[in-house]
C-alpha cells in the first residue's frame, strides 16, 4: 500500500456531515490511505484472515441486527477484537445506534466512531468518492486542459506554440478551460485519468503581450470547470515541410500518463491555419472513436471494397 497519498479522517468526516458519537484523542491526526470501505460482517462473526484494517469500518443495518442478537459480554469481546486492529473509524449507517459496548471498546481502543442516518451504500460510496480522488496517483504536466463537447483535450508542445492562444479561441466559441500552463492529473479509476488546475493559478490564463487574464471574470462562470477527464493528447508542434504527418488517421497513437495509455495525435501549426476548428474536429473525432466509429478505418474499407470491385 502507498502511503505517500493521505486523507484525513477529520475532513472525512466534514465532508459526510456524519455526527461524532466519539472520538478518539488522535482524531486529527488520523490518516486514510485507501479509498476502500469493508462492513465487517465476517470479522464480527470472528474470521480475521484477510482482514485489511487500514480501510474505514461500515456498520449497517445487518451488522447492527447481527450485534444486537448477541449476549451483552459476548458483544463487547466482538466489538474489541474489531477495535484492536487499530481501525480508522466505524461509522454507523441508518441512524444506527452505538451501543453501550461499543462506545467502551472505542473508549479503550481509541477509535472513532462516527454516525450518519444516511443508507449504507450511499455512505460507501461517498467514502470511496471522496477519498480515491485524494489518495490517487497524481502527476503534474506543462499543458492546457480544455473541454470539447464533453472531450477533455489535453493541449501539449512546446512554450510558444500556441496552447493557450488557441484555448482562448476556444472559450470564444463556447467550450470550456480547466487548466492553463499546469495541469495536475489524477488516476481517478481504472483507464480513467481527471486533470484540475493548481489552485494558485485556477481560472488564469496566460497569454504573450497582454499578461494574465481571469477567465472567469471575462467570459463568465460557464467557461471554466474544476475538472475534466482526459481523452485524448494533443500535441501540437511549428509545422515542419520534412516531417511525414499521418493524413488518414489510420495510426492509433496513444502516450502513457501514470499507467494509463491516452490517444494522441500530433497537429502541425502555422500561420493561416484555424486551429480551433482543427480542435474542435479533432474533439468529435474522438467522442466517435469512443462510441465506436472511426471514420479512417471505414473511408479505408470503402477503398479496398471499391478496388476489389474494380479488380474482379
Amino acid at each position: 500500500m502507498d502511503t505517500s497519498r493521505s486523507y484525513k479522517l477529520s475532513q472525512l468526516t466534514t465532508e459526510l456531515h456524519a455526527d461524532i458519537i466519539y472520538q478518539s484523542t488522535d482524531f486529527d491526526n488520523v490518516l486514510i490511505y485507501t479509498g476502500d470501505v469493508h462492513r465487517p460482517g465476517l470479522q464480527l462473526a470472528g474470521f480475521f484472515e484477510h482482514f485489511e484494517p487500514t480501510r474505514v469500518q461500515l456498520i449497517g443495518r445487518m451488522e447492527s441486527a447481527y450485534m444486537k442478537m448477541q449476549p451483552q459480554g459476548e458483544r463487547l469481546r466482538k466489538w474489541e477484537e474489531l477495535l484492536d486492529k487499530k481501525i480508522p473509524a466505524i461509522i454507523m449507517c441508518h441512524g444506527a445506534e452505538a451501543t453501550e459496548d461499543l462506545i467502551i471498546a472505542a473508549e479503550r481502543h481509541d477509535v472513532t466512531i462516527l454516525s450518519t442516518n444516511a443508507h449504507t451504500t450511499e455512505i460507501m460510496w461517498d467514502v470511496i468518492r471522496i477519498v480515491k480522488r485524494a489518495v490517487a496517483p497524481s502527476i503534474t504536466r506543462h499543458g492546457v486542459l480544455v473541454e470539447v463537447y464533453g472531450i477533455g483535450l489535453f493541449l501539449t508542445g512546446e512554450s510558444g506554440v500556441g496552447k493557450s492562444e488557441a484555448a482562448i479561441e476556444l472559450l470564444k466559441r463556447g467550450h470550456r478551460l480547466i487548466a492553463d500552463d499546469a495541469v495536475e492529473i489524477k488516476v481517478i479509476d481504472v483507464n480513467v485519468l481527471e486533470g484540475t488546475a493548481p489552485e494558485l493559478i485556477r481560472h488564469y490564463v496566460e497569454l504573450r503581450g497582454i499578461g494574465v487574464i481571469d477567465v472567469r471574470q471575462i467570459f463568465g462562470v460557464g467557461a471554466v470547470k474544476a475538472s475534466q477527464n482526459i481523452h485524448l493528447v494533443v500535441n501540437l508542434e511549428q509545422w515542419n515541410e520534412s516531417t511525414a504527418y499521418d493524413r488518414l488517421g489510420l495510426l492509433e497513437n496513444t502516450i502513457n500518463i501514470l499507467g494509463v495509455n491516452v490517444a494522441t495525435v500530433t497537429i502541425p501549426v502555422k500561420p493561416g491555419r484555424n486551429l480551433a476548428v482543427i480542435l474542435e474536429v479533432a474533439a468529435m473525432n474522438q467522442r466517435q472513436k469512443l462510441m465506436g466509429y472511426n471514420a479512417a478505418a471505414e473511408f479505408a474499407k470503402q477503398i479496398d471494397e471499391h478496388f476489389d470491385a474494380v479488380s474482379s
